[in-house]
């Protein structure tokens, strides 16, 4: 990383100004780059090709307990930047009932990259519209009404200080990819299937994750041929019976219903008057029965290829790799310093001995708050997709996301799929349109009878996860297996 000395002189000089003039805690992020690419093709035709370049630092200044915050992408103006967030903190000051604390930690001075072979903005653009207008020649039918064909690149150089003397170097870069294709079914509705691009865990994430045929455009065909059948299927039928939810599906379930609900700071309430709260509170954690025995949930995981594994959080503290739910128990939450601290000093207890490294903000301009980082199933030992199924005697499997609600606090929610296969007595006995199916999340993850093994596990990756006012659009993934879950209210009741 290419840092100018002088500036980095000066906002050493600008931190240590500000704890001499009684400051609690000082932290800056510069963003030398927040680079992004987005090219999508509709039927062929070039619909968008954006390109965005970002730069600039944040200060976030704690006084008295109270957040200030306030950035510049003028580097001239650096130092009415630190007095812009002194002050906001010293406003703020006079309002605050529950002081906040950062605690106290030693100092580090680290870096991290992504796994990364071929930076995709050294890429030209001739050679990304090559690539997708291959892809789309592919999907050409008669009969294949829409076809939508795109990928986002990102890059992010960032460095971070703070008053206790850490320093955390950061190159990420992410890739993004998904192909849609619609076509009307035999009642004249639109039914649609979609691949986007996942990851393995393992492996790079550069424009060669992007080229990989396994995890992209391998899967033309199968797509074609799902939505093919489709256009002649019937519709789910309301009752109740077991669900399958591959990994496709399930990463949004374990978004919507586990990582949500357990974002720290919407606990102690503070998405309440935009995105809601959750069902779980500070009594919960070592007493909730979250879900069945074979419920182990994660976060990071040590997944080395996900757009949710970043090394270093905007706190700059390390990514951790920790249980939240152990045998279907709640555990853990994410977490970033400041919001363990006022969760146990409310709490009367210690409930969260250390960060989570969850505290994150999608650009220079906008402070820090607990995001999702990956938050993962882990695999089970109820073997293969094939030997669920042949375990299950009345259920669905169903696919990839069409439409979602969720319950203000996440207490429950009801997701439509693009595509089901129904099973009956252990085998796939036909392809039926429009699938959705509902519960409480805690009733439903109790209902867990079956995790997939290694061989089932894939990790979905998320480009668009919104919260916060102002909203901050944030990326992470989910690394989830094959899950299967009993006496599950499906289709809809006419």
């Amino acid at each position: 990383m290419n840092v100018d000395t002088a500036l980095k002189n000066s906002i050493k000089k600008n931190i240590n100004d500000l704890m001499d003039s009684s400051a609690d805690y000082v932290d800056v992020r510069y963003l030398l780059n927040d680079d992004s690419e987005s090219i999508m093709l509709y039927n062929g035709n070039l619909e968008s090709n954006d390109t965005t370049f970002e730069s600039g630092l944040g200060v976030r200044v704690l006084y008295k307990g109270t957040w200030g915050f306030a950035a510049t992408s003028n580097l001239n103006s650096i130092e009415n930047c630190f007095q812009q967030a002194f002050h906001n903190a010293k406003t703020a000051a006079s309002l605050v009932k529950v002081p906040l604390s950062m605690g106290k930690k030693e100092p580090h001075i680290s870096n991290f990259k992504s796994p990364v072979k071929i930076d995709p903005f050294t890429v030209p653009l001739s050679e990304k519209l090559a690539f997708l207008n291959k892809i789309d020649e592919q999907l050409k039918e008669e009969w294949i009404l829409q076809r939508i064909v795109r990928a986002d690149f990102q890059k992010k150089i960032s460095l971070f200080l703070n008053s206790e003397g850490t320093e955390v170097e950061r190159e990420l870069y992410n890739v993004f990819a998904s192909i849609n294709i619609m076509a009307l079914d035999n009642e004249g509705q639109m039914q649609n299937r979609t691949h986007d691009l996942f990851t393995t865990g393992n492996g790079t994430r550069g424009w060669e994750m992007l080229i990989d045929p396994d995890l992209f455009s391998g899967n033309i065909e199968r797509i074609k041929s799902e939505l093919k059948e489709l256009t002649k299927a019937d519709s789910l039928e309301y009752g109740k019976r077991t669900v399958i939810l591959l990994p496709t599906q399930a990463w949004l379930q374990v978004h919507e219903t586990i990582g949500h609900p357990l974002e720290l700071d919407r606990i102690l309430g503070y998405e309440l008057s935009y995105a809601g709260g959750s069902f779980v509170d500070l009594d919960s954690f070592g007493k909730l029965q979250y879900g069945s025995k074979k419920l182990n949930v994660s976060a990071y995981g040590s997944i080395e290829n996900s757009p949710g594994s970043f090394g270093y959080d905007d706190e700059g503290s390390p990514e951790r790799d920790y249980m939240l739910i152990k045998d279907g128990i709640l555990v853990n939450a994410l977490t970033s310093r400041a919001m363990i601290n006022e969760a146990n000093q409310k709490a009367g207890k210690q409930i969260f001995k250390e960060s989570g490294g969850a505290a994150r903000a999608t650009a220079f301009y906008r402070a820090p708050i607990d995001r999702m980082t990956n938050v993962n199933i882990l695999p089970g030992s109820d073997g293969t997709l094939e030997d669920i199924i042949a375990g299950t005697e009345d259920g669905i499997i169903v696919d990839y996301p069409n439409s979602w609600s969720i319950g203000s606090n996440r207490e429950h929610f009801h997701f439509g799929c693009e595509i089901a296969w129904e099973v009956k007595k252990g085998k796939i006995t036909r392809v039926l349109k429009n699938p959705t199916y509902q519960g409480h999340t805690i009733e439903f993850y109790n209902s867990l009878s079956a995790v997939g093994d290694r061989s089932t596990w894939q990790v979905g990756q998320v480009d668009n996860c919104g919260k916060g006012e102002p909203n901050q659009v944030m990326q992470l993934g989910h690394g989830v297996p094959v899950v299967k879950f009993d006496n599950v209210i499906t289709g809809e009741r006419k």
